[in-house]
């Protein structure tokens, strides 16, 4: 098998050298993403693995012409995949898994982040302001923590939430009987209302879009914190941004925006961002912003690269897949 990777970082380098060695696999490796200008530079290869670029119809058409026969994303979603455009020319496209404990212990340190108010305290220590006015935080024990989603990592939040004493309430399509011991499953409307803090758990789809919205943000407690290191677009930050000028909404902690491809991953000190939301949202003391860092540990990279590399060979082996997800 002939694999061509685009956007290898040099975190990722060492990966994909001991597992092409491992699995018996020509690698080539690119830092750049795809696009209809490099396209054709997969001719004589039989597969590729991608990132979060947008991998269009006019892509993958280029692709299947030149030979590839099989897409992998080493990535958990694959919203940015023209997965109809990918039916059609019949080149099967597949997801990574990686351990769920990098996204699950970075959501839990945002909660209690946000809870006990760290971007006061770390931006007030920076110009050497030590006072105590407006930084007295909560506690977790004392909390009601909605999980809205209970896959692999909601799982593990929930997991790693139960030594804090605190109460779960869970909203999920597929309720485990593992968790019935200590959480209560919910409806979605009953976690809204009942939560303190509200973390959300599931993937990007057409029916998750806007998954928080101006009428979910009604429905919340007053001083709710909310919670996101899933996909940006479970939120519309408009409404978003008018609960937390409200004081509807007591706290924010995203990991994740909408419109974050063209500014997260990129140095772009001394320019003009082109996302007035965040930077509204970055102007208040109560927004905490980290650029969909929660997955990236030396564990989940090592599992995203080699599962990446397993799914192209199983496909073109005739394998089972079990990332595949057309």
């Amino acid at each position: 098998m002939k694999l061509l990777a685009y956007n290898v970082r040099m975190d990722e380098s060492m990966y994909f050298q001991k597992f092409a060695e491992k699995y018996e696999v020509e690698l080539h490796t690119v830092p750049y993403s795809p696009s209809p200008e490099n396209a054709g530079n997969t001719e004589g290869c039989d597969a590729v693995s991608v990132v979060t670029s947008s991998i269009t119809k006019e892509i993958l058409k280029q692709w299947k012409d030149s030979g590839i026969r099989c897409v992998s994303t080493r990535t958990a979603g694959f919203d940015h995949i023209d997965i109809d455009a990918a039916k059609a020319l019949e080149i099967p496209v597949s997801t990574v898994n990686y351990t769920p404990a990098s996204v699950a212990e970075y959501t839990v340190m945002l909660i209690l982040m946000a809870l006990r108010k760290v971007k006061t305290l770390i931006t007030r220590g920076l110009v050497q302001d030590f006072s105590l006015t407006n930084v007295r935080g909560r506690e977790l024990r004392t909390c009601t923590v909605g999980i809205i989603g209970a896959g692999r990592i909601g799982e593990a939040v929930i997991q790693r939430l139960r030594g804090f004493g605190c109460k779960i309430l869970v909203h999920t399509l597929q309720p485990k009987e593992a968790l019935a011991s200590f959480v209560s499953y919910v409806s979605f409307d009953e976690l809204l209302k009942e939560s303190d803090v509200i973390s959300l758990h599931v993937p990007a789809a057409a029916d998750t879009k806007y998954l928080i919205g101006e009428a979910e943000v009604e429905k919340m407690k007053k001083g709710a914190v909310l919670i996101n290191a899933a996909r940006g677009t479970l939120i519309d930050t408009q409404s978003l941004i008018a609960g937390l000028e409200s004081g509807k909404i007591g706290a924010v902690a995203l990991d994740v925006i909408e419109n974050e491809r063209k500014i997260f991953y990129k140095d772009l000190k001394y320019k003009v961002l082109s996302n007035r939301e965040l930077a509204v949202l970055q102007s208040m003391p109560n927004v905490i912003i980290t650029p969909h860092t929660a997955f990236y540990t030396e564990e989940a990279v090592s599992d995203m690269v080699e599962y990446s590399i397993l799914s192209c060979k199983y496909e073109l082996e005739g394998k089972e897949n079990p990332w595949r997800v057309y």
